[in-house]
């Protein structure tokens, strides 16, 4: 790293890029090597080291402590004495919040935060402290297209001023975008090196998994497939946030046999909210919720399954259980299916992890406990779980978060194959380039609303982006989402 460089660092799940700047800030001790910073070798040893030596670093799992606010977030492990001074703390937060021209609250409460929301308060957190390297993990990864061009603005100046970044990202159109040099891991070696402006698209992919990629157009539809009698009707939806404010309002839409209907919003504006009524874990506040005709009660993940409904969550390590086995983290949600005689049957568990491994290309064995997967098995191992069951109605959530190129194709294709074997596909993504690629109609959320709805062939991106921000218009869309 040299400074005033940003520098990519690519690779797939599993190349060691994580583990790399694990060891640079001190959370995963190395074998052998050096870290040397400024000409001066450092032993870094633990993340308070890496500080002292100017590093700073947004992880992709985040290390925020939930209960606590922004501000008080922030000013844990920079005072002295008993007391922590929350005013130098929020006004740190204000100001690091301002340079990124991304709004963070210093009194919110982490836990009543999004994914989305929590992540920018990460790179806050990294930006209020003075370092000279600055290490992101995915950091766009759940932001609009305005909002991620404000963030390499900032990142541009902070580089002007002499700042080293490392930026880890699977979105290859953003490395080329932003930084200087590239540098490419796989199977935890260098596999190249390179000025970002002597290299394309292609290149990169395919020195990262060593083979040629398939494109990322979009995916076409399933012409004249779509019936008119939707699987997924959603009438009226009304639920709450933990703080017993409104977080969907009146919500209404269709989904299809045989379709993809793809939800944009910015992070925050009822998209988690929605998909965990419809996955059975957010109290229903109001409205009706249909599969196939048949009206579901609400507030049961049982009632959800049994109707047919299959659930991938946004947060991936929180839908297993990481000292699990991936044989039983399998079969978790039909654990009943695998009982004999009162007890469970460990050979039909096993035969079953043996199937679904090779069936999905799933990179472990039955025993190895899941918390050792890369997030792209971790990925695949829920995607077995759910497509397994072959549901009517797939409820997806960032389904490709933080996953490598290969990763996000082999999930991308499973979803679109489960459209095509008959299932209704909700799809919500902060990705736009994901959602303009895999849907056939597209919504938008907006403070808990649906402000529009549009066909995904031929979207208009400056239409989605007002329409994501609140300031634009509906239009004759709403015909569209029936």
């Amino acid at each position: 790293m040299r400074r005033g460089e940003i520098h990519a660092l690519l690779g797939e799940n599993g190349a060691g890029k994580t583990t790399l700047m694990r060891v640079v800030y001190g959370l995963t001790r190395p074998d052998s090597g050096e870290i040397v910073v400024a000409g001066r070798p450092v032993a870094i040893r633990s993340p308070k080291d890496a500080i002292a030596a100017g590093i700073g670093m947004v992880t992709q799992h985040f290390s925020l402590v939930r209960p606590m606010t922004v501000a008080e977030n922030l000013a844990l492990g920079r005072g002295s004495g008993m007391r922590l001074d929350l005013t130098l703390a929020a006004a740190a937060a204000t100001e690091a919040s301002q340079r990124l021209g991304m709004r963070v609250q210093p009194s919110a409460r982490v836990d009543s935060l999004s994914i989305g929301q929590q992540q920018r308060v990460e790179i806050v957190k990294a930006l209020a402290r003075d370092c000279r390297v600055l290490i992101l993990d995915e950091p766009t990864a759940v932001l609009v297209p305005q909002e991620v061009e404000g963030l390499f603005s900032a990142l541009r100046k902070l580089a002007a001023q002499g700042l080293a970044i490392v930026f880890i990202s699977h979105k290859l159109g953003e490395v080329l975008a932003l930084t200087d040099r590239v540098t490419v891991l796989r199977g935890g070696r260098v596999e190249g090196s390179a000025v970002t402006a002597a290299v394309d698209e292609r290149t990169l992919a395919e020195l990262m998994v060593g083979r040629p990629v398939v494109g990322q157009e979009r995916a076409p539809a399933v012409v004249g497939s779509a019936t008119r009698d939707p699987l997924l009707e959603v009438d009226s939806l009304a639920a709450n946030k933990a703080n017993g404010l409104p977080a969907l309002r009146g919500v209404s839409f269709r989904v299809h046999a045989r379709e993809v209907l793809g939800v944009a919003g910015v992070s925050g504006n009822g998209q988690s909210e929605l998909v965990e009524v419809l996955s059975g874990t957010r109290p229903l506040g109001g409205g009706l919720v249909k599969v196939a005709g048949v009206t579901l009660r609400g507030g049961s993940v049982p009632e959800v399954i049994r109707a047919g409904i299959g659930r991938i969550a946004e947060d991936r390590q929180a839908s297993v259980v990481g000292d699990l086995s991936v044989a039983y983290n399998l079969v978790l949600e039909r654990i009943d299916d695998f009982r004999k005689g009162g007890r469970l049957d460990e050979e039909a568990i096993q035969r079953n992890a043996r199937s679904l491994i090779e069936r999905f290309a799933i990179r472990a064995t039955p025993q190895a406990p899941v918390r050792t997967l890369s997030g792209g098995n971790i990925q695949k191992v829920l995607l077995a779980r759910v497509l397994a069951r072959e549901p009517k109605v797939l409820i997806v959530s960032q389904p490709t978060r933080g996953l490598d190129v290969g990763a996000t194709e082999y999930v991308r294709s499973e979803l679109l194959a489960a459209r095509e074997r008959g299932a209704a596909v909700l799809l919500v993504s902060e990705d736009l380039d994901e959602l303009l690629a895999l849907s056939d109609r597209l919504i938008v959320m907006y403070e808990g609303k649906v402000v529009g709805a549009l066909n995904a062939a031929g979207a208009d991106r400056g239409q989605l982006g007002l329409l994501m921000a609140g300031r634009g218009s509906a239009g004759a869309a709403a015909e569209q989402s029936a």
